[in-house]
């Protein structure tokens, strides 16, 4: 399974609205996210509106599609697309940013030859 980050930039006048709607996700929505093969899925906010998403899949690609795939998916990017900037005719699953994966500790330390305390 890999790591993926990503990042989309809210709008920061709907910071409180965006919090507010993530406290409680529809449990459809939630469902279909496991059941497309999301694991570990958070996101953080920052206060100037950076969102970073982190999860776990399979491949980003095959987990975009199988939720591409549901119903649920169609109507959570519709609501969600309004709190967002610079996604000109994008929908928020369409249009975040991956990041590059430049250091991860656990892998870090399988790689070491043994025992290094």
């Amino acid at each position: 399974m890999r790591r993926y980050c990503f990042t989309l930039q809210v709008d920061p006048a709907r910071l409180e609205e965006y919090r507010r709607r993530h406290a409680t996700v529809w449990p459809d929505m939630l469902a279909a996210l496991r059941d497309a093969g999301w694991h570990d899925y958070s996101l953080f906010l920052r206060d100037d509106g950076l969102l970073v998403g982190y999860f776990l899949a399979e491949s980003v690609e095959a987990a975009v599609a199988a939720m591409e795939a549901t119903e649920v998916n169609a109507r959570w990017q519709a609501e969600m697309a309004q709190f967002f900037v610079n996604l000109p005719g994008a929908r928020p699953d369409r249009g975040f940013t991956l990041l590059d994966e430049v250091f991860n500790l656990d892998a870090q330390l399988a790689d070491l030859p043994g025992d290094t305390r």
